[in-house]
């Protein structure tokens, strides 16, 4: 995780910083990440029946556009992974919902289970944490933290539906 220094006013106009910050969430003094997991959720209802080809399609460009804005604000603000950078969160949670039946109760499931492997940062996250570096980097670990949720999401509707 990155350093807590403060978000210059300059960036806050900035479209780029805009979209990092998750649209202001992740400017919170505290929980930045799970205010922006909290922003994903409207977009996620939003994409929701859209077929899998599709879904999966538009998280793909959120994922290879959140490798540059990650990068740029990261640049801009010179600390590898601000907590105010809050894009990769967004993306994560997309991942962990992208197999989810339909359903509020979903909605929370994901959300806890992505915020739990997002915050732990089990073996393989963490190391892709502490070893990938720039806007990639930054973009990975909440990638395989959105996956392994997913896992573990489908894991829990299989065993229910027994």
């Amino acid at each position: 995780m990155g350093s807590r220094k403060a978000v210059p006013r300059q960036y806050l106009i900035r479209p780029v910083h805009i979209l990092a910050y998750g649209f202001g969430s992740g400017l919170v003094p505290w929980g930045p990440g799970t205010a922006g997991t909290v922003m994903a959720v409207p977009l996620y209802l939003l994409l929701q029946g859209l077929s899998l080809p599709y879904y999966l399609g538009i998280v793909s460009l959120l994922f290879l556009s959140g490798v540059w804005i990650c990068q740029t604000v990261a640049d801009d603000l010179g600390v590898h992974d601000h907590p105010a950078i809050v894009w990769d969160e967004i993306v994560g949670y997309l991942v962990t919902m992208s197999l989810a039946p339909h359903g509020w109760q979903w909605v929370l499931v994901g959300f806890v289970l992505f915020r739990l492997f997002d915050i732990w940062k089990p073996w393989p996250i963490r190391v892709a944490d502490r070893n990938l570096g720039n806007g990639f980097g930054i973009m990975f670990d909440d990638l395989l933290a959105g996956v392994m949720a997913a896992m573990v999401l489908q894991m829990i509707v299989w065993l229910l539906s027994l």
